[in-house]
């Protein structure tokens, strides 16, 4: 079989029907693989443009810089963590405190990962970036607004601290932090939340 010339492939890809939510999911998807193969940093619009095989211009289509890539990555990821918690939380029938088990299960569940985990590639970045700082925030505003009744209780509350503890130790000495805090931990807080 005979390949087709680069001025044929591009005029086939030109004449492609457009698929913009598949490029996008595309793009989306090679993000966050590079992101958890090599790190947050090595996310550029070259290296994700290249992964997904469109070019530059049709990533930048999709997303008008790097910053706003990495915001899509991370909204991502919350929609991801958000159907994670809802499933953890239909199987709860225990209503004070589900939300924040389900919390605790979804801040260990990719913990042995490591250097492998999403979570963990994109911890720096929310650290460093304003913007992801603000998605964040906003997620866990409208997460505790929904759950105020069953999860205000300033005991929850420290149980979701110190899962946010855990995360924040996995992110600062990566496989030390098994370690320190063995998943075991997770059993440990699950119990003083009420599971």
């Amino acid at each position: 079989m005979v390949s087709p010339s680069p001025a044929e492939a591009q005029l086939s890809a030109h004449h492609r029907k457009k698929q913009p939510e598949q490029v996008r999911r595309a793009l989306l998807d090679c993000a966050a693989q590079i992101a958890a193969e090599q790190g947050a940093q090595s996310i550029t619009i070259q290296a994700v443009a290249e992964r997904a095989g469109v070019t530059k211009g049709g990533l930048l289509h999709h997303f008008d810089s790097k910053q706003a890539l990495l915001a899509a990555v991370f909204s991502d990821l919350l929609d991801q963590m958000d159907r994670e918690i809802d499933r953890s939380m239909a199987g709860d029938t225990v209503m004070r405190g589900r939300f924040t088990r389900a919390y605790v299960r979804a801040c260990f569940s990719d913990r042995k990962l490591g250097d492998r985990s999403l979570w963990g590639a994109l911890s720096v970045a929310i650290v460093s970036e304003p913007a992801l700082r603000a998605l964040w925030s906003t997620w866990l505003d409208g997460r505790m607004a929904r759950h105020a009744e069953t999860d205000g209780d300033p005991a929850l509350i420290a149980v979701r601290l110190a899962a946010d503890g855990v995360w924040l130790a996995d992110m600062m000495e990566k496989t030390g932090g098994l370690r320190r805090y063995p998943q075991a931990f997770e059993t440990v807080l699950l119990d003083m939340a009420g599971g």
